[in-house]
């Protein structure tokens, strides 16, 4: 069998899934325009300003504007916001305080936000006497609500923030539902928990019509290089929540006396408002491209995560391999099928905020754009790459074909 055989019968077998797909994707285009109309979006919003930017309505309508589609009360967007990992760590240290606790209630956190929680030395939220404490998912990778109760018990005196993280990181579990966000935070409340709930969105945003803030989190926090910035976004992350967190927040992105009054950027926000606008389009892009590699991987035998009959949570497919060598091929082809840089020859290397080599491809118009086509992994057993993204399904079935020939 070729691989346009391959990839045709199975996309004659997700027709369904394409349209459930296409169902999301145009609730949420939907529930997009009407925050830009309910905000009088204008081209006077997209003007650059510079020195200290007060009255920078661009700025404060960006931050409304992605409040209001991802069911918040306030937002925060900036460019000085350089990753999702930068977004969490300024999120987190502008809610928590000393003696504090946190406790993450979907097991270990991702690599890169590991240092900003448990680092010794580098201005850590331990260094500043701020306790993180993590309850493992059970056997299923699902919240463990009676291991969440004993830690809540233990720690409630202190207890300030609970933590989930939407994603699977480099874990192999599916991401988690809205669904399952809003139960948790209903499990918590029920608890006694009157504190911050406190949601990485990562990969997360525009795959289902709703956000964790429409399901009792309080802050919920990503990155515009990936689905909210809708492949334009050149740089920049959001926070939206409960106003009087965002607040605090934005009092730990500048300063405490100034908060969200100050900040300029000099090159105009219209990349960021029509990033948002076409972000519930390109998320469903990338939906269908995860889905068509998915089945094509599994006819030919290769587990992979989120299972076909499950709708996704997030863009990200985990697929495993049995051997390195496999893995570093698989990442290679999809650095051979992108726009920049496809003569590149990857290899393993120690990137910075993780614990192993990390062999990474990312040919991208805008430089680690998880948005756009690409796939990483951490070159360890097991060996599982994570392949997320595509502006365009075309694209998507491109690589596709590239990855297809090599294993076929």
């Amino acid at each position: 069998m070729t691989a346009e055989q391959l990839i045709a019968e199975a996309e004659a077998s997700l027709q369904e899934n394409f349209k459930k797909a296409d169902e999301i994707s145009e609730y949420n285009q939907e529930k997009v325009l009407k925050a830009f109309n309910q905000h009088a979006i204008a081209l006077r919003h997209f003007n650059g300003t510079t020195g200290y930017g007060y009255g920078d309505d661009g700025r404060f309508a960006l931050g409304d504007v992605f409040a209001k589609s991802l069911g918040a009360e306030s937002g925060i967007v900036s460019p000085a916001l350089l990753s999702g990992t930068h977004a969490l760590s300024v999120a987190l240290f502008g809610v928590l305080r000393t003696n504090d606790s946190v406790l993450c209630v979907s097991g270990m956190p991702y690599d890169t936000i590991r240092g900003v929680i448990f680092g010794e030395g580098n201005g850590s939220l331990k260094d500043y006497g701020i306790y993180f404490d993590c309850v493992d998912l059970n056997a299923e990778g699902k919240f463990d609500k009676t291991a969440i109760e004993k830690e809540y018990n233990r720690l409630k005196g202190n207890l300030k923030m609970i933590y989930i993280q939407r994603s699977r990181g480099y874990e192999l579990r599916d991401a988690f539902t809205v669904a399952e966000i809003g139960e948790i935070c209903d499990f918590v409340r029920n608890l006694g928990f009157n504190g911050c709930i406190f949601v990485d969105n990562c990969y997360g945003e525009f795959v289902e019509k709703s956000e964790p803030c429409d399901v009792g989190a309080d802050v919920a926090v990503g990155s515009l290089i990936k689905n909210p910035g809708g492949g334009l976004a050149p740089t920049g992350g959001y926070i939206v929540g409960k106003e009087k967190y965002i607040d605090l927040i934005g009092r730990r992105l500048t300063a405490p006396s100034i908060g969200n009054e100050v900040g300029s950027y000099a090159y105009g926000y219209r990349l960021f408002y029509q990033g948002l606008f076409l972000a519930p389009h390109t998320v469903n892009q990338a939906i269908k491209g995860s889905l068509v590699i998915g089945k094509c991987m599994e006819k030919l035998g290769y587990e992979n995560f989120p299972k076909l009959d499950k709708t996704p949570a997030d863009i990200t497919r985990a697929i495993r391999f049995d051997t390195a060598e496999q893995l570093c091929a698989f990442i290679q082809s999809v650095q051979e099928a992108s726009p920049v840089d496809s003569f590149v020859t990857l290899e393993p290397w120690d990137m910075p905020g993780y614990d192993s080599k990390v062999i990474m491809a990312a040919g991208c118009f805008v430089e680690g754009a998880s948005i756009e086509l690409s796939a990483d992994a951490p070159v360890k057993e097991p060996y599982t790459a994570y392949f997320q993204g595509g502006l365009t399904y075309e694209h998507c079935k491109y690589a596709l074909k590239k990855i297809l020939a090599k294993l076929l």
